[in-house]
C-alpha cells in the first residue's frame, strides 16, 4: 500500500488526467458522430457520386457508417473507462485508439504514394460517365450536378463533349451552361465556347487537390496524430491508478 498522503499528493495528477482524458473522449466520439452522419448523408444523397468516382457500385457510406459506429461506441466506452478508473478497461481503449491511428496512418501514407493510381482511376471512371452520358441514368444526374456546382465542363475541357454520342445528337449538355445557352450554340463547339464554362471538371478538381496537397497531408497526419494524445492520457491514468491502488469514491 502506498502511503496515504503519497495517495493524497496523487489524487489530483490523477483529477487532472481523468478530465483530459474525458475532454478528449468527447472530441473522438463527436469525430465519429460526423464520420457516421457524412455516411449515412452519402448513402441517401451521394450514391451516384461515389459510383461516379469508383465507375461501379461502392461501399464507401458503409465503411463511413461502420466506422463512425465504431468510434462513437469506443468514446462512449473512454468516458465510462475513465469515470470507472478501471485499468483494464484504459488499456483496452489505449489499444484501440492504437489501431485507430496505425489505420489512419497507414491510409495517409498508401494515399499519397498511389495517389497518381487513384487519380487515373478516378479519371478513367469520370471518363466513361461522360461517354456514356444520357442525361437519365444516376451517373449523367451526378455528371449534371458536378458540371452546374464547379463551374466546369467536360473533362479536361467543354471541347471533350464533341467526341460524345450525345453531342452528335444533342449538343453539350445544358448543365455546362453559365446562363441561358441557346441549342444551336450547343451543337457548335466554336459557338458555345462563350457560353458554357470552359474548365473541365477532371482538371479542376486534380489542380485544387495537388495545388493543397501540403495543406492536405498535413491535416491528415494532424488528424491521426491526435490519437497519440488520447494513448498518452489512458496509458497514464492507468497506470497511475495501478501503481497507487487509486479507487473511486
Amino acid at each position: 500500500m502506498s502511503p496515504p498522503s503519497r495517495r493524497l499528493q496523487t489524487k489530483p495528477v490523477i483529477t487532472c488526467l481523468k478530465t483530459f482524458l474525458i475532454s478528449y473522449s468527447l472530441i473522438f466520439w463527436f469525430t465519429g458522430v460526423i464520420l457516421l452522419a457524412v455516411g449515412v448523408w452519402g448513402k441517401v444523397s451521394l450514391e451516384a457520386y461515389f459510383s461516379l468516382v469508383s465507375g461501379e457500385s461502392t461501399n464507401a457510406p458503409y465503411v463511413l457508417i461502420g466506422t463512425g459506429a465504431i468510434i462513437v461506441i469506443f468514446g462512449l466506452f473512454g468516458c465510462f473507462a475513465t469515470c470507472r478508473g478501471s485499468p483494464w478497461m484504459l488499456k483496452l481503449y489505449a489499444m484501440f485508439l492504437t489501431l485507430v491511428f496505425l489505420a489512419e496512418l497507414v491510409a495517409g501514407v498508401s494515399g499519397f504514394i498511389f495517389r497518381h493510381e487513384i487519380k487515373a482511376k478516378i479519371g478513367t471512371a469520370y471518363r466513361g460517365a461522360v461517354d456514356t452520358y444520357n442525361q437519365t441514368d444516376s451517373k449523367s444526374n451526378a455528371v449534371d450536378t458536378l458540371q452546374r456546382t464547379l463551374h466546369c465542363c467536360g473533362i479536361n475541357n467543354y471541347t471533350d463533349w464533341g467526341k460524345t454520342d450525345y453531342f452528335k445528337e444533342n449538343g453539350i449538355p445544358a448543365s455546362c451552361c453559365k446562363d441561358k445557352c441557346s441549342p444551336e450554340s450547343l451543337k457548335d463547339l466554336d459557338k458555345a465556347e462563350s457560353e458554357v464554362f470552359t474548365t473541365g471538371c477532371f482538371s479542376l478538381v486534380t489542380n485544387v487537390f495537388e495545388g493543397n496537397l501540403g495543406v492536405i497531408a498535413g491535416v491528415s497526419f494532424g488528424i491521426a496524430f491526435f490519437q497519440v494524445i488520447g494513448i498518452f492520457l489512458a496509458c497514464c491514468l492507468s497506470r497511475y491508478i495501478t501503481n497507487n491502488q487509486y479507487e473511486m469514491v
